[in-house]
């Protein structure tokens, strides 16, 4: 027997309001940016392992000094050319110095130059293409002429005069690497401020009365932090290669003082008969070329929403 649905009607039916409040409601905790950031940066592992590698380098590179009762720049000739053992972990140099201490020295000498160069190409790369994007114009056509000129020196060249108007050191390799490296980050702030600045709320800010320091410090600056903080990752292993590079060709930290490309230069030399000497201070310089690397690429696609999946 066919059985009948029952009709429709309007009474069956209860209309609820709804409040244009709850309406536009978010459902759930607000995201910000940086917390989005994180979230996406979390699911990238090789990011997080390169992440944790350098922390842990940096640990060991002051804490591990102060676990050897040896001093880096102690000599014995009695104990030189010691191999690995459980007195001296990473051996003796020619002059009997213990390499456990020299090594974790050097890493914090050339941790110390990277972080400073670093730096330096943080607040000269930012404030010269900041400057030169805002304003536009003939300004920015003589500040670009003069990056170009800039980078028609070749890097080495620079490094050299540098050592030579200035006694060899730590600063002076700061400076040397400095003079070159923050052309790439002017570029790419610059690049930001031309797009940004003819968008909708710089537009809107320069309607409601903000000058131009303003405009620049609260709005394009701030939403230009992620290219910024990706270039700088970047920059910090290129200015630990470029130490090790003139420390390997003798331009750079000079004895008793050490690095990680210092060590390299004199492990090298001892290569046929000492190879400890040459890989541990190689391991640990590619350990952080090779961890710097990955926690740049990760905050690149972690930073970008156009690299989000």
């Amino acid at each position: 027997m066919e059985t009948r649905r029952p009709e429709l009607t309007p009474d069956l039916f209860e209309q609820i309001e709804a409040g244009l409040q709850d309406s536009e409601r978010i459902v759930g905790p607000p995201i910000g940016f940086w917390r989005d950031s994180w979230t996406r940066l979390k699911k990238n592992r090789g990011a997080l392992v390169g992440l944790v590698v350098i922390v842990a380098v940096i640990v060991v590179a002051y804490a591990g000094p102060l676990l050897s009762p040896y001093t880096p720049f102690g000599q014995d000739l009695a104990r030189r050319f010691s191999v690995p053992s459980s007195q001296f972990w990473f051996g003796t140099d020619e002059f009997g110095r213990d390499m456990w201490n020299r090594v974790w020295i050097g890493t914090q000498v050339s941790l110390y130059i990277g972080f400073l160069a670093a730096f330096l190409d943080l607040v000269v790369g930012v404030v010269y293409g900041a400057i030169s994007g805002l304003f536009g114009g003939r300004v920015d056509d003589v500040m670009q002429r003069g990056i170009e000129i800039l980078n028609g020196v070749p890097y080495l060249v620079v490094a050299i005069l540098a050592m030579l108007v200035l006694s060899p050191g730590i600063i002076t390799i700061t400076i040397a690497i400095g003079l070159t490296s923050w052309t790439y980050m002017a570029r790419i702030v610059r690049g930001r401020m031309l797009q940004l600045k003819e968008q909708e709320f710089a537009l809107a800010s320069r309607s409601l009365g903000a000058n131009r320091a303003r405009l620049l410090t609260k709005h394009l600056i701030p939403n230009s932090l992620g290219p910024m903080v990706v270039n700088l990752m970047f920059t910090i292993p290129l200015a630990i290669f470029s130490e090790a590079f003139l420390s390997f060709i003798g331009l750079g930290i000079q004895p008793p003082d050490t690095s990680l490309g210092a060590l390299i230069n004199e492990g090298y030399k001892e290569l046929r008969f000492h190879s400890y000497l040459l890989w541990f201070p190689t391991a640990v310089f590619s350990l952080l070329m090779l961890s710097f690397n990955l926690l740049a690429d990760g905050l690149r696609d972690a930073l970008d929403p156009k690299m989000r999946k």
